[in-house]
Formats: C-alpha cells, sequence, structure tokens
C-alpha cells in the first residue's frame, strides 16, 4: 500500500487492489468516522456518482475502506472549484471544507470528484445526527490535507 495522507486526524493508504483505506484518529475521531459513513452512504442513495463509495466500515477500529476517485487534482480555476461543490449541492450535501485538497480527477469517469467528508452538512435532513465537527487548521498538514 501506498500512503496518501499521514495527519494527527487519519492515516489514508491507497490500495493496490484500488480501495481507500482511511483509518481516523485524534479528536473526535469516532464521530468524524461516523459522520463520513453516514455522508457517503446517503450520498450513494442519492445516485453520487463523483464521490467514494463505502465498501467496509468498522466502527471499532475506526477503519473505513472505499472506492478510489482517481488523483488528486493540484490546479483548478476558482470557477470549476465553485461548480463542482455547487454540483454536490443538488445531491442534498454541502462538503463544508471545499478547497482543491478534496477534489480528484478519476478518469475512468472522466470528470472531477469529490473527497473527505468529515465535516459535510446533509442539507435535507438536519436531525440526522449530531453536527459535524469543525475542521482543525493544526491537522491539514503542509499542502492543506
Amino acid at each position: 500500500m501506498q500512503e496518501a495522507k499521514n495527519t494527527a486526524r487519519s492515516l489514508v493508504r491507497l490500495g493496490y487492489d484500488g480501495r481507500v483505506y482511511k483509518t481516523f484518529r485524534g479528536h473526535l475521531a469516532r464521530e468524524r468516522f461516523e459522520h463520513e459513513v453516514r455522508v457517503l452512504k446517503y450520498l450513494e442513495k442519492q445516485g453520487c456518482s463523483f464521490v467514494p463509495r463505502v465498501l467496509e466500515a468498522d466502527p471499532e477500529s475506526l477503519h473505513l475502506v472505499t472506492s478510489n476517485c482517481g488523483k488528486r487534482v493540484d490546479h483548478l480555476s476558482e470557477d470549476k472549484l465553485r461548480q463542482i461543490y455547487a454540483e454536490l449541492e443538488q445531491y442534498g450535501v454541502r462538503h463544508e471544507d471545499p478547497y482543491i485538497r478534496n477534489v480528484t480527477y478519476d478518469a475512468r469517469q472522466g470528470r472531477f470528484c469529490l473527497i473527505d467528508f468529515e465535516f459535510a452538512t446533509i442539507l435535507d435532513q438536519p436531525d440526522l445526527g449530531p453536527p459535524p465537527p469543525e475542521p482543525d487548521p493544526a491537522d491539514m498538514g503542509p499542502r492543506g490535507w
């Protein structure tokens, strides 16, 4: 496996099997894990095709396995960035961390995708659980992820 991200909040590795392995840790790890799983399953039910799919979720180890949504994007116009996040809202979710660090490009789909839903808001079901925790800027790393 290749390490993709290693911060105080999470360890993310890309498997040779094409899956993404994310282990939550640090501040409010359980809440962030539960929230990301909840949001991703909601988006799947809504038919959103440009986000990861939950393949496995282990609440004991706070370990999440998802489909891979392509490679990280380094450059994108502000207009295109806003457009991608606005498209997500059509599926009833606001990302709440709308930066390029959460955009990937999936060559198989031929489109930009979004990742990392720990802080997202489900717009049409505000009573779905506790509010998502706020991002901690100290945990963002040198590139912001």
